[in-house]
């Protein structure tokens, strides 16, 4: 008795030339936004920077307005392709344009080791390789979209909406937490009972981790203490 025809995970499954080098990289390249979130999940669990939660929360929200959108346009693959559904815009480019792009922002605006706590045991990364970094993850993402392209899972233009799109949605979320930080709002929710359970912290824009972090935890520690007294002495 036959079974039930069988399908394939379309999330890992990608289709390539085997004949062709370049079109095996590039079906290894198909994979790196499922990598970037397994990067994302463990750096979220072992470091606890509010940071990078907020760098993916954004992260999410860029692939449901590219859900949105490919259900909006409806503008199919191109001819022959192996990709199912709409191609309008790539949701890999996308996803690649709004990391690297925050991250570049982040590592060039905003990420500022040097103060106002720099670390005495630590040296602070230098400019040239924090601008090295961000110009790797540029040129990262670009072959991750045109391998797209070459793989023929997208048409040139589907490719270079999704990258726009991820650059638009990358700068916009970067000012709204930029805009957050300026009105001391992160501040107030690392304040709250739930963060404080979560033991979330926010060490990565102004300080090298090690000395002002066990400074800033010191505090808080010592601020908990004396609630904590507080409220035995009033019981």
């Amino acid at each position: 008795m036959d079974g039930p025809p069988l399908a394939s995970l379309s999330l890992t499954h990608v289709h390539y030339d085997p004949a062709d080098p370049i079109s095996h990289a590039c079906a290894y390249l198909a994979l790196v936004p499922q990598a970037l979130v397994i990067t994302y999940a463990a750096l979220m669990w072992s470091t606890r920077e509010v940071e990078i939660i907020l760098m993916f929360a954004g992260q999410m929200g860029c692939e449901v307005l590219n859900w949105v959108l490919k259900r909006t346009i409806k503008e199919e693959r191109p001819a022959q392709m192996h990709g199912k559904g709409y191609g309008m815009p790539s949701s890999h480019a996308q996803f690649v344009a709004f990391f690297s792009t925050f991250l570049t922002l982040f590592l060039l605006l905003r990420h500022n080791p040097h103060h106002p706590h720099a670390s005495s045991t630590h040296a602070p990364t230098p400019y040239w390789q924090r601008l090295a970094l961000a110009v790797m993850s540029m040129i990262s993402a670009g072959a991750v979209a045109q391998s797209r392209i070459y793989l023929n899972y997208h048409t040139p233009r589907q490719v270079y909406a999704g990258t726009l799109t991820g650059v638009i949605c990358a700068v916009g979320w970067f000012a709204v937490i930029s805009a957050a930080r300026h009105w001391r709002l992160i501040d107030q929710a690392l304040d709250t009972p739930l963060a404080r359970w979560l033991r979330l912290r926010d060490l990565v824009v102004n300080e090298d981790l090690v000395d002002a972090g066990w400074e800033r935890w010191e505090l808080r520690r010592q601020r908990m203490m004396q609630q904590s007294g507080l409220a035995k002495k009033t019981t």
